[in-house]
């Protein structure tokens, strides 16, 4: 699977920067995902035009200058997203006119090296339109005028512009190796398990954590199977990590979860389980991905005994019982041991990810899970599943049509998702159940 291309979205604050996000993630149905808090002030989701499909970054409004230290936040996102970008947005206020800060963010665009399409929103009128001779000032070419909130205007135009140079929909798809991205903490042993698989020191191996700073692809064929392994920096504490080349590394490694089809999870066996392996987990899972956890370093593990492995299960079942649908493997990047099972496990997570199943066996399923264990009225209203179906994949994606949206609770919603795992297996993938209102004919 290629990488889509990236266009980031920059602007002041209240230029209608959400707006124009919300006409473009909500005028068509295309949209693969939307994953805010990933990092938490971007949300990315993909959009598609004319067939051609592309990762939107939003961004928080940005005065550059202020030293608030919310607002500095905020700019740095920004600054991460643009780095990121192939393309870049910048959105500016029609109404008002020019605004300095506009000026400010002009001249740090101009250092970027990367394409800016000036769009002047707020042109809601069609004779507006054509009012954007003043942002020539602003000296980052032709502006373009929009409406957002309307979707008319100049949207199409834009949208032309920008994806002149992208590939369309079905070229993005012709690449059918498996993604693999091995991620965790610093000094799991992310590295040195790459090096084993690929039998070469493709990446620098050290004690010292962050000596890997970018992902690293490198491909590799298995029985006839292609792969590509992603190296990905360790993923520390948001608080320890420092601005600069760690906090882009680390950004690129949460990019590289978003890009893979299975991310191997790699825990340290000796320092056991951190709180932070928790927190990957939950990226990695928060961006539907198939996830595979390896135990590495198992051969550092001294007196080892029969239920040694069943006891480090039980641990992990404890400590993070939300991964009990992954599978769990022990290895060790010395002795490379089990290392194969990479390659094995990842060919089936990826094959359980992209499973669909039939209509009238989804509904056959839900109503008999539905049969067994009723769901708890609630103010003498019980949730009606009236009708279920399969929207996606990568994770599978499941609607249940109800009476009522309100009615379907978390727990009944773990409860379903047990069933659908009983009887259809998903091990190694998320799954997302939503639910619709339809009233029921016959009530």
């Amino acid at each position: 699977m290629k990488r889509k291309p990236i266009v980031a979205i920059v602007g002041r604050p209240n230029v209608g920067k959400s707006t124009f996000v919300n006409r473009l993630s909500g005028s068509r149905n295309s949209i693969v995902d939307d994953l805010p808090g990933v990092t938490r002030d971007r949300i990315y989701f993909d959009v598609e035009w004319q067939n051609k499909v592309f990762t939107c970054i939003d961004t928080g409004g940005i005065i550059p200058g202020d030293e608030d230290r919310i607002m500095l936040s905020i700019f740095d996102q920004a600054r991460i997203a643009c780095d990121e970008a192939d393309k870049i947005v910048f959105l500016v206020d029609g109404k008002d006119g020019i605004n300095p800060i506009d000026y400010d963010i002009a001249n740090i665009l101009r250092q970027t090296d990367k394409p800016v399409f000036l769009a002047v929103n707020k042109l809601d009128n069609p004779e507006s339109l054509y009012m954007t001779s003043d942002f020539y000032a602003l000296a980052l070419g032709d502006p373009i005028g929009i409406s957002a909130l309307h979707g008319s205007g100049g949207v199409g135009d834009l949208l032309d512009i920008i994806t002149e140079d992208f590939e369309v929909n079905d070229t993005l798809q012709e690449d059918s190796s498996i993604r693999i991205a091995i991620v965790g903490r610093p000094n799991a042993g992310k590295s040195s398990i790459v090096n084993a698989l690929l039998n070469e020191d493709r990446v620098i191996v050290s004690d010292i954590s962050g000596t890997t700073r970018d992902s690293i692809d490198s491909k590799i064929k298995y029985k006839d199977k292609d792969f590509i392994i992603v190296d990905t920096a360790g993923i520390r504490k948001k608080s320890k990590v420092d601005w600069g080349v760690e906090k882009f590394a680390v950004d690129r490694a949460i990019r590289s979860i978003r890009d893979c089809d299975v991310a191997v999870l790699v825990i340290d066996a000796v320092e056991g389980i951190s709180d932070q392996d928790k927190k990957i987990s939950s990226i990695i899972i928060e961006a539907g991905k198939g996830l595979i956890v390896a135990i590495n370093k198992w051969d550092l593990i001294e007196d080892k005994k029969s239920n040694t492995i069943n006891q480090f299960d039980k641990k992990l079942s404890n400590d993070i019982p939300f991964l009990s649908f992954a599978p769990k493997i022990y290895i060790s990047a010395v002795t490379k041991q089990r290392l194969n099972q990479i390659f094995e496990k990842s060919n089936e997570v990826y094959a359980q990810s992209t499973k669909r199943v039939s209509t009238g066996l989804l509904n056959k399923i839900i109503n008999e899970a539905y049969v067994l264990n009723p769901p708890q009225s609630v103010k003498n209203k019980r949730l009606k599943i009236l009708y279920s179906t399969q929207i996606n994949v990568q994770p599978p994606t499941f609607v249940l049509f109800a009476n009522n949206a309100t009615l379907l609770k978390d727990h009944y919603k773990r409860y379903l998702e047990n069933k659908l795992r009983e009887a259809f297996g998903f091990f190694g993938t998320p799954i997302r159940i939503s639910v619709r209102e339809r009233k029921d004919k016959k009530s």
